[in-house]
């Protein structure tokens, strides 16, 4: 049994993940069992950042359960470029091989491998696939990625395609909906509606009395309370909109420098909280509104017309919306947290409350809602539970929906993004030409039954060759764009390789996007991204 007042050897173990996407995220990580096809250095790298603990590595993570889909024997050339394969396994099987070490890494993990390869399960056992929560592919060919992605978007279940071909590696995310409660966006402004306050909130800082405070008193008052305290003297005697050029804004911190307390001798105190209100200004400053994004997540067919097979993400952004036009008067539920600042503890403690409080009202009016839905709609009151509420109220500003083309649109003739690549040609340098580049290999290999340049003597032969299969897509696809001859020579000399040190990039960048679709939390690239090991750039396209 634990001892009290000590962290389980789990949180200690798990710490920088706990922190990063909480409990609710590292229960879902330890419920996944993700599959991966093909036991190349790409996908062993994936695996590697999938299964780590995260005691002295980084990413941090630990799914709990993985399964390698693998028909190929182990070769030199394996073992050549992947670090979880040894001399010793050469021909083996590659998913036994690499199972057995990448177990090495965790024993919390269970590593499952299938000696089969992705083509003959399609056959055979095409039910195969729907029981995990997200497949990866690595270096799998045109012909059998384009039934498998077909297969998985039909089933509902995330696809994300890898590849590493010489200096270039490439990830597509193949989802029908992912909606994102938790997207953690940078530099976030505090929810303090100082410009709208609450009841609540307007009575407590009228309870502070500016002009007749001890040096103490005056000197631990919140910078909030302060800056509230000489908006309203502002809108009195200024203006009645908030402060919003450099002049104005510098009008308003002159106006709270005037009530920093003086001493006998006429010189200012030194009063850090008032220093500190004038320092948050400009972020405190920000107009309550609800955000475009938001408003179109309202606004979607999804959240409009709700179904007894609505996911609960869509029917609680439909009760926030109700709550909106209600009890929120046009507002988006309160966060309910204030930043740190200088103040005695008691004040501290006092204003937090103050906001705490009108977030649990807040989260309290749109259980309601939700629970009038959910009736409506025939279905359990506790289908939605009490944590998804509070957590999607508390993040209902940052709320996400990212919906990813399908494969098949994306390769059909009548459905090809041309607009896209075009609008990225003006560059001829564009990492869009890495991926026309890669359409051309593909389509050499359909007509030749191997990548170009492989070996040292077709590099020449195969030039003429990969070109001509380039300008054969281009001609396709209605795309009158020009690829440098310097791009057909250097695919060439790729020969299909995998270096390491690209398959290792992407292995880091895939994996990170694996723990984004398994937690719901961060936003997932939609839908293509490509890296340039030559330049070291990288791009996302919408493909």
């Amino acid at each position: 049994m634990a001892q009290p007042g000590r962290a389980s050897l789990k949180e200690q173990r798990y710490d920088r993940q706990l922190r990063l996407w909480g409990d609710h995220g590292q229960e879902a990580l330890e419920a996944a069992h993700v599959c991966v096809i093909n036991a190349t250095a790409t996908g062993t790298e994936i695996l590697k950042n999938l299964v780590l603990p995260g005691v002295n590595f980084f990413p941090p993570q630990g799914i709990g359960s993985f399964t390698i889909v693998d028909g190929n024997r182990v070769s030199e050339e394996d073992v050549g470029n992947n670090f979880f394969l040894q001399k010793s396994h050469i021909g083996q099987n590659r998913a036994q091989s690499a199972t057995e070490l990448l177990q090495e890494l965790n024993n919390d993990v269970s590593g499952n491998f299938v000696e089969e390869s992705p083509e003959k399960l399609l056959d055979s056992d095409p039910a195969f696939f729907n029981r995990f929560n997200l497949v990866v592919t690595t270096q799998l060919p045109e012909s059998t990625l384009l039934r498998l992605a077909e297969l998985l978007w039909n089933s509902n279940i995330p696809l994300l395609v890898c590849r590493t071909y010489g200096l270039v590696g490439y990830m597509r995310v193949i989802i029908k909906e992912h909606p994102v409660v938790e997207s953690h966006p940078d530099n976030t402004l505090e929810d303090l509606r100082l410009d709208k306050p609450f009841p609540e909130l307007r009575e407590h800082i009228q309870s502070y009395d500016l002009d007749h405070m001890d040096k103490k008193d005056h000197s631990h008052t919140p910078w909030i309370v302060i800056v509230a305290k000489y908006l309203t003297k502002w809108f009195n005697e200024k203006s009645d909109k908030l402060p919003k050029s450099y002049k104005e804004k510098e009008a308003f911190r002159q106006l709270i420098r005037q009530g920093i307390l003086k001493n006998e001798n006429g010189t200012l105190e030194d009063e850090e909280n008032f220093e500190e209100a004038i320092k948050n200004v400009n972020t405190a400053l920000n107009t309550t509104e609800i955000p475009r994004c938001i408003e179109e997540i309202f606004n979607d067919d999804c959240c409009i017309n709700l179904t007894e097979q609505s996911p609960s993400f869509w029917i609680l952004a439909r009760a926030v919306k109700e709550f909106v036009a209600n009890e929120g008067q046009g507002s988006l539920p309160v966060r309910g947290t204030i930043p740190d600042m200088i103040a005695d503890s008691n004040k501290f403690i006092k204003l937090q409350n103050v906001y705490r409080e009108k977030a649990k009202k807040d989260i309290a009016a749109v259980g309601n809602h939700v629970a009038k839905l959910l009736q409506s709609l025939g279905k359990a009151p506790e289908s939605i539970s009490e944590r998804e509420l509070k957590l999607l109220c508390n993040n209902s500003a940052f709320l996400r929906v990212v919906r990813c083309r399908s494969l098949s649109e994306e390769y059909g003739l009548n459905t090809f993004n041309k607009d896209e690549i075009i609008s990225h040609m003006d560059n001829p340098d564009s990492e869009i030409v890495l991926y026309l580049m890669l359409r051309a290999v593909d389509r050499f290999y359909k007509q030749h039954g191997r990548y170009p340049g492989v070996y040292n003597y077709q590099v020449e032969d195969d030039i003429a060759k990969l070109k001509s299969c380039l300008t054969g897509f281009l001609q396709e696809h209605g795309l009158s764009v020009v690829v440098k001859d310097d791009y057909v020579h250097e695919f060439c000399r790729y020969g299909a390789a995998e270096p390491h040190a690209i398959a290792a990039f992407v292995g880091g960048a895939a994996a990170q996007e694996v723990i984004k679709v398994i937690t719901g939390q961060f936003v997932i690239f939609n839908n293509t991204y490509i890296y340039s090991g030559m330049s070291q750039t990288s791009a996302t396209f919408q493909l």
